[in-house]
């Protein structure tokens, strides 16, 4: 396995644990997501995922969706968002910019503009700032379409906006009459 092959198999794994399935390992999360690296090397290794200190810092680094944090004192790691199990990431609520976007696939365009986008197994919808990001996510999940999202208008109609660590831009949904997609 080729050193990039391995850093996107780590990278995976640590999504696994750190946003869905800690239990998988033994691992435990406190309520904003963080937990000790030693404990998470300890568990993955005995869980037969062998990952070294070099290769979790490196991961971290290189990680272009900057999917993970270290803590200032170094010593605990978390996801920065995508959670599916209960987590608090203590983020302030922020004003978003006037147009936020979601990319998605073609196939799931009628019902996200009949239904809004919504959370489903996540805590919060993923929107960006960023239109390059949103065409390569929905490229992720068949031929690409991005919905341009009415954010400040949403916003001043009383839905709360956060931003994670990575830029990402999170709201709890986000209803049709705010959505439209780009051509």
């Amino acid at each position: 396995m080729t050193a990039s092959n391995k850093l996107t198999t780590i990278s995976k794994f640590l999504s696994l644990v750190l946003r869905h399935e800690p239990e998988r390992i033994g691992l435990e999360l406190d309520t904003q997501g963080w937990t000790s690296i030693d404990a998470l090397l300890q568990r993955a290794g005995t869980a037969g995922k062998a990952i070294t200190h070099s290769q979790l810092n490196e991961v971290v680094a290189q990680c272009t969706k900057q999917r993970f944090a270290i803590s200032e004192d170094g010593l605990r790691i978390r996801a920065n968002q995508g959670h599916s199990i209960e987590v608090d990431l203590d983020l302030p609520a922020l004003e978003p910019p006037e147009v936020l976007y979601h990319g998605t696939a073609q196939r799931f365009l009628e019902s996200i503009l009949h239904e809004g986008l919504q959370r489903r197994a996540r805590h919060h919808v993923h929107l960006t700032a960023n239109l390059t990001t949103a065409t390569a996510v929905g490229q992720r999940y068949g031929k690409p379409v991005v919905l341009r999202v009415k954010s400040a208008l949403m916003s001043s109609q009383g839905h709360v906006f956060k931003c994670s660590a990575n830029g990402v831009w999170l709201v709890d949904a986000v209803p049709p009459q705010f959505l439209e997609p780009m051509t």
